[in-house]
């Protein structure tokens, strides 16, 4: 029943939870050969789930080793960031997706890959130091959603954010678009991102996907 995870700042607030499920072994952010060594390491099949990896950083986790594992027996899961995407990716070739950011991705062949991406500290447990653009966005759509923007403002705000590098989609960035707007007052703002931890899709999936314990009964979602 042992579970692989590897995760970084998507797991977030989700510490407890981890520790208190002792069926999960916890992993950096995958990156590339981690699954290939984990393989070498422990030669009977068992389960994996990629959901934090690396971009930039380090080569990103490969198609080809989660192929052999999966070749070999394992159950390799995908959510919530990299994980979605690769998951998306070889869902044909026996990867299993979960969530709502894995289906965005299935679901809408141009969401970029960009949409899940943030910078954070090297070492846990790996704050964010970013906002991923997927958050945003749900975030921008509540506010036009209650009339607090204009569909107008709203597709601005996003467009900055969008042309710009993801380390620079921060909520003080946001912030200040917010409030460039003047149709929100400081109080306004504030109240608001306040709640802003509500939006944060990625680590709603990943909690979701830990309460599942799907890589038990091996169903999809």
């Amino acid at each position: 029943m042992t579970l692989h995870l590897y995760v970084g700042p998507t797991a977030s607030g989700l510490r407890q939870i981890l520790v208190e499920q002792c069926e999960i072994v916890v992993h950096p952010p995958a990156r590339r050969g981690d699954i290939k060594a984990l393989l070498d390491e422990c030669p009977l099949p068992g389960s994996i789930a990629i959901v934090d990896g690396t971009f930039h950083s380090f080569p990103s986790v490969g198609h080809i080793e989660i192929r052999k594992a999966i070749q070999k027996g394992w159950a390799v899961w995908g959510l919530a960031s990299m994980g979605a995407i690769r998951a998306c990716e070889m869902r044909l070739m026996g990867m299993r997706g979960y969530g709502d950011v894995y289906r965005q991705y299935c679901d809408d062949i141009e969401f970029d890959d960009d949409e899940v991406t943030l910078v954070h500290e090297i070492d846990s447990p790996y704050r964010a130091i970013s906002e991923p653009l997927i958050h945003i966005r749900s975030f921008v759509s509540a506010l036009r959603e209650k009339r607090f923007l204009s569909p107008e403002n709203a597709l601005a705000i996003v467009s900055d954010l969008k042309e710009r590098w993801y380390a620079e989609r921060t909520l003080a960035r946001l912030k200040r678009l917010l409030l460039d707007t003047g149709n929100m007052s400081v109080h306004d703002v504030e109240h608001a991102l306040s709640g802003f931890e509500a939006f944060r899709i990625k680590s709603q999936d990943l909690h979701n996907f830990l309460l599942s314990r799907c890589w038990r009964t091996n169903c999809l979602s």
